[in-house]
Order: structure tokens, then C-alpha cells, then sequence
């Protein structure tokens, strides 16, 4: 029995040191966190913000972003991009926010693997862009696409009635051509968000919105070959983002850092989404000009 109790004992001994260290974890965590997910660090540090992948919402990074913005210990931010982009109203407001911390301090962009569309748009809004050279970027355009049906349909003998309150209610639809009319009325919607991605990138660069229309066919550029073009103002990594964004503060000595958590999900929810999306998202076409197809709305 003593014997049987010692190691009763010890077991317990055991357990009650992994809930302590479990429990110190979670306050350490939980310390480590502001209103925004923002890492603890002592005295005054670069604020990190990471956006990658797919830019489908606006939402936790613009909360990130204020956050930061706000926080009086905070003197400089790093966007780190590594996206393809996305949808252009998300875009759009992000790139809002950067505006608005860039008045408050220093926003710096570091460019990752790709940068391209909605996130080169993006980082047209900061105060300054780094990129490795062979990071890709620009890919500054906008793009809306439709996939059709009709022939497909007609070989399985799927037909399709269609009561509408007007022409172009059922733009879109991938069951029939799109008329001249819904063509020319789409150009113009493109043509007007692409207006705005070229006035974005001339503000954001302050370069002239003619020299910006020559670089925005589309097409992507190397790190390297967007630093020649004035599309990136220096060539290297995520390290000397960091420093800049701590020199451009004032600072001296060896940068702090405070990275923002973000929010996370699930992987299987963009796998279900990108599966079930009417629009390909595509690296070189350009910001996507999302448009699901006509509903009932």
C-alpha cells in the first residue's frame, strides 16, 4: 500500500505540474494579447501585421491596423503581403486604414513571395515598399469573369426559364451568351474600378496616373524589375522592412518587434470556398472584380 501511494503521488505531482504549465501558457497568451491580437513587447516596438492569401474581408485587418495605429508605444507598422489578391472593395478599405495610420506614423511594406493585384494595390498605400527581387508583384488591372454553360447544358438536357424585372437583371447568367449591351455596360464597371486602381497606385506612389496606366496593363514584375519601374522603392526582406520602418520612427539600436495574431481559421474553410467560388482566382489577371452571377436580390 505505501508503496502504491508513492506513486500515487508522484502521478499527481506530475499532472499538477502540466496543468501549472498549461495554466502560466494561457496567461502568458492572454498578456500577450491586446484588443487585436498584438504580441506583448516593452517600450517601443514595430508594430507587424501579416496579410496572406486570398483578400476576401477587410475586417480583422483593419481592426489590426487601427489597433496599432492607436497605441501610443507602437512608432512604426510593417504590412507583410504574401497575396495574390482578391476582391476590390476589401482592397480598397484596407488600403483606407493604411492611409490613415501612415498619418500617424511610418507603414512600411514588405512584399513576400507575391504581392500581385489587390495586394500590390495594398501596399501602394504605404509609405514605403520593400520587396525581394524575386518577389511578384503588380499585376496592376481588373478582371470579371463568367463561366458558361449553355453547350454543357444542352448535352444533359438542362433548360432554364427566366422571369426578370429587367435587361440586365440576370447579367451573367451562364446559361446564354452575354449580349452586346450587358458586355458594354460591364467594360464600363471595369474600366471605372480600373480608374481607381491606377488613381490608388499614383497617390499612394505619388507618380503620375499616365505613368502608372504604361505599368498597369497586367502584366507582373520581379522585385527587382518593380524597383527599375518606381513600383518599389527598395529591394529586400521581411528583416529590413523592419529596420526601415524603425529608422523612419526615430529609433536607434535594435528594433523591437510586436506582431499582431490575427485571426484564425479553419484551411478547409478557403479549400471549400476557392471549390465552390464562380471566379478563378488567378495570379496574373489582374484585381478581381468579383461578381457571383445574377440573384434574386
Amino acid at each position: 500500500m505505501p508503496r502504491r501511494r508513492s506513486w500515487l503521488r508522484r502521478f499527481a505531482f506530475v499532472i499538477g505540474i502540466g496543468l501549472a504549465l498549461v495554466g502560466i501558457s494561457a496567461i502568458l497568451e492572454r498578456l500577450g494579447a491586446g484588443g487585436a491580437g498584438v504580441g506583448m513587447a516593452l517600450g517601443s516596438s514595430v508594430g507587424v501585421v501579416e496579410l496572406q492569401g486570398e483578400i476576401r474581408d477587410a475586417e480583422t485587418i483593419v481592426d489590426d491596423l487601427a489597433g496599432l495605429r492607436k497605441d501610443p508605444s507602437v512608432v512604426a507598422i510593417v504590412v507583410r503581403i504574401d497575396s495574390p489578391g482578391g476582391a476590390v472593395a476589401p482592397s480598397q478599405e484596407i488600403y483606407d486604414e493604411i492611409v490613415r495610420c501612415k498619418e500617424a506614423k511610418p507603414v512600411i511594406a514588405s512584399l513576400g513571395n507575391i504581392a500581385a493585384s489587390g495586394g500590390y494595390y495594398i501596399a501602394a498605400a504605404t509609405t514605403a515598399i520593400v520587396a525581394a527581387p524575386g518577389t511578384l508583384t503588380g499585376s496592376i488591372g481588373v478582371i470579371m469573369e463568367f463561366r458558361g454553360l449553355r453547350q454543357l447544358a444542352e448535352k444533359v438536357g438542362v433548360t432554364e426559364e427566366i422571369v426578370k424585372s429587367g435587361p440586365f437583371k440576370d447579367i451573367g447568367n451562364p446559361m446564354r451568351p452575354v449580349t452586346d449591351a450587358e458586355r458594354k455596360l460591364l467594360q464600363s464597371m471595369v474600366d471605372d474600378v480600373y480608374t481607381q486602381f491606377v488613381d490608388a497606385v499614383a497617390s499612394g506612389r505619388g507618380i503620375d496616373p499616365s505613368k502608372v496606366r504604361q505599368l498597369a496593363d497586367g502584366r507582373l514584375y520581379s522585385g527587382q524589375q518593380a524597383k527599375a519601374a518606381g513600383l518599389v522603392d527598395e529591394l529586400g526582406g521581411y528583416t529590413r522592412a523592419i529596420e526601415i520602418a524603425w529608422e523612419r520612427a526615430g529609433q536607434t539600436g535594435e528594433p523591437r518587434v510586436r506582431k499582431v495574431h490575427g485571426a484564425w481559421h479553419p484551411w478547409w474553410i478557403d479549400m471549400i470556398g476557392e471549390a465552390m467560388t464562380s471566379v478563378r482566382p488567378g495570379v496574373g489577371g489582374g484585381l478581381l472584380f468579383l461578381y457571383g452571377g445574377p440573384t434574386p436580390q
